[in-house]
């Protein structure tokens, strides 16, 4: 007994310390966007994530047959999209906010898989959170347009990510998946931000952009593994629920952005959605 409870509690502290470290490296992330846009902190954070994971996870031992690689190479743009698309919402409107809204996307494909009638009520939570957050133009607090529709779009590559990775994932081991898709959203988004933003290579850039992929996907991927391994899947989805939280509290720790009530109110419906969702999903096992 003591053991099992001392293996959750480590799941649960890996689980928000995973949360923290990526939420705070999308805000360190964003300082960066005035001096190398979201193309070269992409292209910087893509690209290291990749040297990273491949040295940990050395895919090439294990590659997948020719018949997958499609899907593979589909998984690493829908990743490599979803982490551009997020960046360039993310330089428009809050942190917190774009997280919420980017969340539609597993969101989306956990309430369609699903026909139970009390599906219906997490729909009408994730679809009033969304209603509340988008741009009211005749307010001078109203959120730019164009980073709702770029946030919903990396929602859209965050779940073709999902479906994806379910294919890839029974070839291969998760890390080795995540690293090969990695590389290919690094084979084409380094060179897009390298042509954008030159200054993104440069010797006093190159280190923060190694500390953001750390930051950003090198530790919170490991953290979520150890986490994995000691919580059940039920719990794990339920406290990855709580990211857009922990993205508002870091941008504003962080970032100094400041939320309206509506807008707390409306990353609260997204949570309780997802929260909603979770608990549907281990049901239906």
């Amino acid at each position: 007994m003591q053991s099992s409870t001392k293996n959750f509690l480590l799941a649960l502290v890996c689980v928000i310390l995973a949360m923290i470290t990526i939420q705070s490296g999308a805000s360190f992330a964003k300082q960066l966007f005035p001096i190398i846009g979201p193309e070269g902190t992409t292209a910087l954070r893509l690209g290291f994530s990749a040297l990273i994971l491949c040295l940990i996870f050395k895919p090439w031992k294990k590659l997948p047959a020719k018949g997958n690689r499609l899907s593979i190479v589909i998984y690493g743009l829908s990743l490599g999209g979803m982490n551009i698309l997020f960046y360039y919402a993310i330089e428009r409107i809050p942190l917190g906010i774009g997280v919420a809204l980017e969340f539609t996307g597993p969101l989306a494909v956990a309430l369609f898989s699903s026909r139970a009638k009390r599906d219906l009520f997490w729909v009408a939570c994730a679809i009033a959170g969304i209603l509340l957050l988008l741009p009211d133009m005749s307010s001078q607090e109203s959120l730019d347009p164009i980073g709702v529709v770029l946030a919903l779009g990396a929602g859209a590559c965050w779940a073709a990510y999902i479906l994806f990775g379910k294919k890839t994932g029974t070839q291969s081991s998760g890390g080795a998946t995540v690293a090969l898709g990695m590389t290919v959203a690094a084979i084409v988004l380094v060179p897009y931000g390298g042509i954008l933003q030159s200054s993104a290579f440069t010797w006093s850039v190159i280190p923060l952009g190694i500390g953001i992929a750390i930051l950003s996907s090198a530790l919170p991927y490991t953290l979520e593994m150890v986490a994995l391994r000691n919580m059940p899947a039920q719990g794990f989805s339920i406290m990855l629920s709580l990211e857009p939280a922990f993205a508002a509290l870091a941008g504003f720790i962080i970032l100094g952005e400041l939320l309206t009530l509506w807008q707390w109110l409306a990353i609260l419906l997204v949570i309780i959605a997802s929260v909603g969702s979770s608990f549907s999903s281990v049901k239906k096992q």
